[in-house]
């Protein structure tokens, strides 16, 4: 019997002996979809695409206001000094607090993603976000402040692994790169959104209303998520099915057993150093942008929010060659009869290898004062297009390699590479200082450029 979806052959063949018994014995419940008892319309692959594309839709839009929240705090933090009496160092903390909750959050819900199933870790995990917003935004004291950043972080995190799992239960193989795609964008765009949101904010009004506006945007997505996105992972809709049936039956024959595949650590690590180093750099910018366009080019905190839209437009520019990256992978898959080695996706991650070093190359010898601000703000653009080809070849690679625990790979992924960005803003403006714009981001671009073979 064949599977249902073609891009599925990987995942239709029995993995060892002992599945393959199992089958033959009766045991009809199993993960791999030809011999599964899903119907059509309870499988996620079957849904209608535009069901599907409002999932990706609201998932993503719900990991970039997760993400936009980190440094929409990099704004408030003079307001956040002044009102609650700390100095700039112990403001910094409230970036550097959720992005350690970012990156170790994906530990703990990843893998109960793959026991309870996405959608419980999805409404539990917002719910206690926008809830625990609220202390933030309200905070009487640093404390609190400073611990409620922390545990929002955490519990926003499922959306930096989860998600990423998520698409993968949607699309098969061939399908799945422009959704992943979106995805990609959504966390990574989020941090650059959130200076040039948090810039007309503390520019107009009091810092608070950075988390009061974060507080509305987190309630819309909560309610999106409740009302639009269903339950996907196959083992969870394979062990409802089960039950139901063995309810139904009085038969216990009927199971759905786990797979758990077996991969290669090292690379795993290899790819997860990467993307933290490119990911710290990239939280980086959010202290050493005010000291190249605040400090030395003498712009306000609205025009310093603003200088990021370098970043935002080179990321915008990569996704719109995604359908040159379809043609890519087809045409190879198709010299490969018709199958596609996860390795391929990254391929677009060594143009991203050459990019970030580039930029960043760039940015450093056009940050002296007589040089025209647009031109290290275009500098930024090759930066921000090199930071989406590495990550969406990452991230793709990782769901279609790590299938059927997609979001315990992204989770491990997800922890190092916060914890790096959770760091490297506390060092950032004492580097600069130090070194200067031309040095610091010299030194940035030449680590780039050594880690620039990885893929």
């Amino acid at each position: 019997m064949k599977p249902d979806h073609p891009g599925d052959e990987r995942e239709s063949t029995p993995t060892n002996k002992a599945e393959a018994d199992e089958t033959e014995a009766g045991s009809v419940l199993v993960q791999s979809l030809q011999v599964s008892n899903l119907e059509p319309e309870e499988h996620p692959q079957h849904l209608p695409s535009p069901r599907k594309w409002t999932i990706v839709a609201v998932i993503s839009t719900a990991a970039t206001c997760v993400t936009c929240a980190s440094s929409m705090a990099g704004f408030a933090e003079a307001g956040v000094s002044r009102e609650l009496h700390v100095g700039k160092t112990v403001s910094i903390l409230s970036i550097s607090l959720y992005i350690l909750g970012l990156g170790l959050g994906p530990l703990l819900v990843g893998p109960l993603s793959e026991v309870y199933g996405r959608n419980v870790v999805y409404r539990v995990s917002y719910a206690t976000f926008f809830l625990f917003n609220w202390p933030v935004a309200f905070a009487p004291d640093i404390a609190v402040h400073l611990v409620f950043r922390f545990v929002t972080g955490f519990c926003g995190s499922a959306f930096l692994s989860v998600a990423g799992g998520s698409v993968s239960d949607l699309f098969n193989d061939r399908t799945v790169a422009n959704p992943m795609a979106l995805y990609t964008l959504s966390p990574f765009i989020g941090p650059v959104l959130g200076p040039l949101i948090s810039g007309f904010i503390n520019q107009n009004l009091d810092w608070r209303w950075t988390y009061r506006i974060l507080l509305i945007w987190s309630f819309v997505e909560l309610v999106a998520l409740v009302l639009l996105v269903p339950e996907t992972y196959i083992p969870v809709l394979l062990e409802r099915k089960a039950a139901r049936i063995r309810k139904e039956s009085v038969d216990s024959r009927y199971w759905a057993p786990s797979e758990r595949a077996s991969r290669h650590i090292g690379h795993a690590i290899m790819i997860n150093l990467w993307n933290a180093v490119v990911l710290g750099i990239l939280y980086l910018t959010f202290q050493a942008f005010p000291f190249i366009f605040g400090t030395i080019h003498g712009f306000n905190t609205q025009s310093s929010g603003m200088s990021f839209l370098g970043i935002g437009v080179g990321m915008i520019m990569a996704i719109s060659t995604q359908p040159f990256w379809n043609r890519f992978t087809r045409q190879l898959a198709e010299k490969n009869n018709g199958v596609l080695p996860p390795e391929a996706r990254l391929v677009m991650g060594e143009f991203g290898g050459v990019l970030i070093p580039i930029g960043l190359f760039w940015l450093a010898f056009t940050s002296f004062r007589g040089v025209p601000w647009i031109v290290p703000i275009i500098a930024s653009v090759p930066f921000g297009a090199g930071c989406y080809f590495v990550f969406t070849s990452t991230f793709t690679y990782m769901v279609t390699a790590y299938r059927p625990i997609a979001a315990s790979a992204m989770a491990a992924n997800s922890a190092m590479r916060s914890t790096f960005a959770a760091v490297f803003p506390l060092f950032a403006r004492a580097m600069y200082d130090r070194l200067g714009a031309v040095g610091a981001t010299a030194l940035l671009a030449g680590l780039t450029t050594v880690l620039a073979p990885l893929p």
